[in-house]
């Protein structure tokens, strides 16, 4: 469901974005975001290498399972599924305020409640890029799609809405996380897949790229299905934030075309707040509720699918 009067709206009320990415603040400045040198666990953070960490032992079995289940056919399914965009209605903070009630056990990082991330990392990127609303936002509604594991959206698996994605369709870089678990993937040894562009051709642009399955892709196409006012950067971000075999690790990048290399800059600005922001000292939500209401009027509803009929 698109709303006709989202479509209609002025101009004048669009987020914007400016042509050059601007410095942050200078670490002289007060207020700035300091990023810490040990995540919520006291540990480095994305260390996926302690095999006696408890939690890094089922960090490890989730991927194991993601990578053997992350088939193109599947994405293809799940795409076809959800991209209806048809069965719920639901407005921005609404959504913010469901994801009190899931945790990634995906991430090594922090295991609270998904709406602190979404604060802590909108907060981070205020204080040092004060004057870039459409980055605020954009922080604010990129894990919206975690909603997926909820009953009313599904139910979905852990492993078919978090985590690191990928290209499907192609070979499976050698940068992605536990790679020796794509070795059970149906799609590992397809001779249709298991070149290095596989089915794509070189400098396609990831726009043509099916990626692995998850809340990046589905936020993006609630974003793009509703006419979203964000600007090319943010639905970027969106789609591809948890892309870490690109955007840390320069994989999969004979893929992109130069509106992506153009993009890559602004999430790697994004992806050092919404990475090194996690923390266990939460964000006092109705203080800065106001706020993100503010940047959200702007953008009015978005549509989500829910597995229930209406």
């Amino acid at each position: 469901m698109v709303h006709e009067d989202f479509r209609k709206q002025k101009k004048t009320e669009e987020l914007q974005l400016d042509n050059i990415i601007p410095t942050s603040k200078t670490s002289s400045d007060d207020d700035v975001f300091l990023a810490p040198e040990v995540n919520a666990f006291g540990r480095q953070f994305r260390d996926y290498a302690d095999a006696n960490n408890e939690r890094q032992k089922s960090v490890e079995e989730f991927y194991k399972t993601q990578h053997t289940n992350q088939t193109l056919d599947f994405v293809k399914k799940m795409r076809h599924e959800y991209g209806k965009l048809d069965k719920m209605v639901m407005n921005i903070w609404e959504c913010c305020e469901l994801l009190n009630e899931v945790v990634d056990e995906s991430d090594p990082d922090l295991d609270e409640p998904q709406i602190q991330h979404l604060l802590q990392s909108a907060e981070a990127i205020r204080k040092d890029y004060p004057n870039e609303d459409w980055l605020h936002l954009t922080a604010l509604i990129h894990d919206l799609g975690k909603v997926l594991t909820l009953p009313q959206f599904g139910g979905l698996p852990q492993w078919a809405v978090v985590g690191d994605t990928f290209p499907v369709g192609c070979a499976f870089d050698e940068s992605n996380i536990h790679h020796k678990y794509f070795m059970e993937n149906p799609d590992f040894n397809d001779p249709n897949y298991k070149t290095k562009n596989g089915i794509y051709s070189e400098g396609c642009g990831l726009e043509n790229v099916f990626m692995s399955w998850g809340h990046d892709d589905y936020m993006y196409l609630v974003a793009k299905e509703n006419g979203s006012t964000l600007p090319s950067a943010g639905l970027f971000i969106i789609r591809y934030h948890s892309f870490y075999p690109l955007h840390k690790a320069g994989g999969y990048t004979h893929l992109m075309d130069e509106e992506d290399k153009d993009n890559l800059k602004w999430l790697h600005v994004f992806n050092n707040y919404d990475l090194y922001s996690k923390s266990k000292v939460h964000v006092d939500v109705e203080k800065v509720k106001p706020y993100y209401m503010s940047l959200i009027k702007k953008v009015r509803n978005f549509a989500f699918i829910s597995s229930e009929d209406e």
